[in-house]
């Protein structure tokens, strides 16, 4: 059996909640997908020719007058059945996070604390405007998405977006706190 990435999972997925076109399939991941995964426009088409030619999805074209011909993606029996196996396969190892900030702060005694603590507080804002994102995101599905299927399993997702943004918010104050007593 050919191996995958977990982008063609990702992909396999989207076709199951109705993203059948490239362009469909980069809004919701752009939407998304691309709080927690990230897929660029120069991996969905190429991953969507090797489902095609995996059998894992099918492929329908409609012409459009004055545009290129349009492509609509659809899992097949197998694309199912291979998600399945994905899904219901062991989780591996913890994903480790490339954070610059964190390396920053890493080798922060070659730089004066207020060096430190700019780069803490502007990180903090940006987690607060990403948590208000997970906010409104969440509103938008609760009252506009809720008899999806997927709904719940968005949401869950989406909690834990809300949960480690908000303890990268306290880690931020915490620390700013800290090196602000190291001066008294």
């Amino acid at each position: 059996m050919t191996k995958h990435n977990h982008t063609t999972y990702a992909i396999l997925g989207l076709l199951t909640i109705g993203c059948h076109s490239g362009y469909a399939i980069k809004q919701m991941i752009d939407q998304s997908l691309n709080h927690f995964w990230k897929v660029s426009y120069g991996q969905i088409y190429p991953t969507l020719k090797k489902l095609v030619a995996d059998g894992l999805a099918t492929v329908q074209e409609s012409s459009q007058e004055g545009t290129p011909d349009k492509k609509d993606y659809f899992i097949t029996a197998k694309g199912k059945t291979a998600l399945l196996e994905w899904l219901q396969s062991p989780v591996g190892d913890v994903p480790v996070e490339k954070n610059d900030v964190l390396l920053k702060v890493f080798f922060s005694r070659h730089q004066p604390h207020d060096k430190t603590i700019a780069h803490l507080k502007t990180y903090r804002q940006k987690l607060q405007e990403r948590y208000q994102t997970y906010e409104a995101i969440a509103e938008m599905i609760t009252s506009s998405l809720h008899n999806e299927e997927d709904a719940p399993y968005w949401l869950f997702t989406l909690n834990y977006g809300r949960r480690m943004t908000a303890a990268a918010i306290d880690w931020c104050s915490d620390t700013v706190r800290e090196i602000n007593d190291w001066e008294e």
